[in-house]
C-alpha cells in the first residue's frame, strides 16, 4: 500500500510539473488595441491601428484561425502612462484580454511590460524605445516589431556618416527624444563622425524657430530632428522657412512618416532624408496590402499601423498553431514559426523579443517627381535586418545575458 501511495504521489508531482493542457482561455482570443485616438500620434496610430488589427483578424479567420472566436477592443491611452496602465489592468482583470497591441508612447511602453509579466499576458509593440528589448526587456511576454529608437537612427547615421561628418540634433525633451539623441551620439561617433551638440524643445512643441536657428548656426553638415508626430512636422516647416536643407546643410528626420510628409507637402519636405521599416510602395505585396488598408481607412498605412497588422497576424498564427493563448507558449511559437505576410521582408523574431527585417532609407521627392497622392519617397538604400538593428551580441536584455 505504501508503495502505491508513493507511486501516486510521484505521478501527481510529475503531472503538476507539466504545462497545463493547451487551450484558449474563455474560449476566445481577446485583443486590446491601446492607442492614441486624440493626440499628436493619432494619424499614425489611432483608428488606423484598430483597422489594422481587425484586418489581421479577418485574414487569420480565413486561414489558420478558421473556427476560432477572436475579439478586438480598443481605447485611447491619451499619451498618459497612468491612464494607459489603468485601462490595461481593467482589460486584463475584468475583460480577460489576452494580448495588448500598439501602445506607441514612450512612457507607456516602460509602464506596461511589468504588468504583462505579472499577469502573464502578451504585448505587441510595433515600435518604440529600444529599451523594450534592452534593459527593460520581457522576452517571454513582449515583442517589438517594426522599429525602435536605435534602428531609426542607425539606418540614417550609418548610411550618411563619414569620418568628420558633423551632426547637430533638435531633440524632444522626453523619453523618445532622449533615446534618439543617445543612440545618435553613439552611432555617429562609432562611424568617425562628429556630434557637435543638440538643443531640446518642450513636448509638444509650440515654436521651433529658436532651436532650428541654433542648429543652423552650429555649422553642422546634418541637422537631425529627434522627435516625432506634430513636432517633426513643425520642425520641417520651420526648417524650410529658414532655408535648412536647401544648401550644403542636409535635414534629417529620425521619425518621419508618409502621413507627416503628406501634411507638410512635398514643397516643404523635399530632400528630407528619413528611414522607415515600411512604405506602401516597396513591392507588389506592400502595394496590395496598402490598397486594402486605404479602402478601409482612407489613407495608406503608417509603419506603426502596418506593424500592428503584421504582429497581430503572426500572434494569431502562433495561437492557432499552439492551440493556446497562454503567453509564454504563444511567444515561443511566434519565434518558431516563419514570419510571412504582405508587410515585412526577410523577418525573424530573436530571443530578446526584437523582430529584425529589411529596413529602408528614403529621400522625400520633389513635387515634380511625384506621380500620385501618396508617391512621396525615393528609395535610397535597403538595409538587411542583421545590419540595421542593434546586434544581439550588444543586447542589454538581462534574460539574454543570463
Amino acid at each position: 500500500m505504501k508503495g502505491l501511495v508513493s507511486a501516486l504521489a510521484i505521478a501527481t508531482a510529475l503531472l503538476g510539473a507539466l504545462p497545463a493542457a493547451a487551450e484558449i482561455s474563455d474560449g476566445a482570443v481577446k485583443i486590446g488595441v491601446l492607442t492614441d485616438m486624440s493626440g499628436v500620434y493619432s494619424d499614425i496610430t489611432g483608428k488606423g491601428s484598430i483597422t489594422a488589427a481587425r484586418m489581421a483578424v479577418e485574414d487569420c479567420l480565413k486561414a489558420e484561425c478558421q473556427g476560432m472566436k477572436i475579439e478586438v477592443v480598443s481605447a485611447d491611452h491619451q499619451n498618459k502612462a497612468d491612464v494607459g496602465s489603468a485601462i490595461a489592468r481593467e482589460w486584463i482583470d475584468r475583460q480577460g484580454v489576452d494580448v495588448l497591441a500598439d501602445m506607441s508612447n514612450a512612457s507607456l511602453q516602460l509602464a506596461i511590460p511589468p504588468l504583462l509579466k505579472d499577469k502573464n499576458r502578451v504585448g505587441l509593440f510595433p515600435g518604440g524605445t529600444a529599451r523594450l528589448t534592452g534593459d527593460a526587456c520581457q522576452p517571454d511576454h513582449i515583442v517589438q516589431w517594426m522599429w525602435d529608437t536605435y534602428v531609426q537612427v542607425a539606418g540614417i547615421a550609418n548610411h550618411l556618416t563619414k569620418p568628420g561628418t558633423k551632426w547637430y540634433l533638435v531633440t524632444a525633451d522626453y523619453a523618445l527624444g532622449h533615446q534618439l539623441e543617445a543612440d545618435a551620439k553613439t552611432l555617429v561617433t562609432a562611424k568617425g563622425g562628429s556630434y557637435v551638440g543638440s538643443v531640446r524643445h518642450a513636448f509638444p512643441a509650440v515654436d521651433l524657430s529658436s532651436q532650428l536657428l541654433t542648429a543652423q548656426g552650429s555649422g553642422a553638415d546634418l541637422i537631425a530632428l529627434a522627435n516625432a508626430g506634430g513636432d517633426t512636422v513643425a520642425g520641417i516647416k520651420t526648417a524650410r522657412d529658414f532655408g535648412i536643407g536647401q544648401d550644403k546643410q542636409k535635414l534629417v528626420a529620425f521619425f518621419l512618416t508618409a502621413m507627416d510628409v503628406k501634411s507638410v507637402g512635398l514643397a516643404s519636405a523635399q530632400g528630407t532624408i528619413l528611414t522607415e521599416g515600411f512604405y506602401w510602395n516597396i513591392d507588389e505585396r506592400t502595394r496590395a496590402f496598402s490598397e486594402r488598408f486605404k479602402t478601409a481607412h482612407g489613407a495608406v498605412p503608417s509603419a506603426i499601423q502596418a506593424g500592428v497588422y503584421s504582429s497581430v497576424r503572426h500572434y494569431l498564427k502562433a495561437v492557432a498553431a499552439a492551440k493556446s493563448d497562454e503567453a509564454k507558449t504563444v511567444i515561443a511559437k511566434m519565434r518558431e514559426l516563419p514570419i510571412e505576410d504582405d508587410v515585412v521582408r526577410n523577418a525573424k523574431l530573436r530571443e530578446d523579443g526584437r523582430m529584425v527585417h529589411d529596413f529602408y532609407v528614403f529621400q522625400v521627392k520633389k513635387p515634380a517627381e511625384s506621380k500620385g497622392e501618396w508617391d512621396l519617397y525615393d528609395l535610397v538604400a535597403t538595409i538587411p535586418g542583421d545590419q540595421a538593428f542593434r546586434p544581439l551580441a550588444q543586447s542589454a536584455c538581462p534574460a539574454i545575458k543570463k
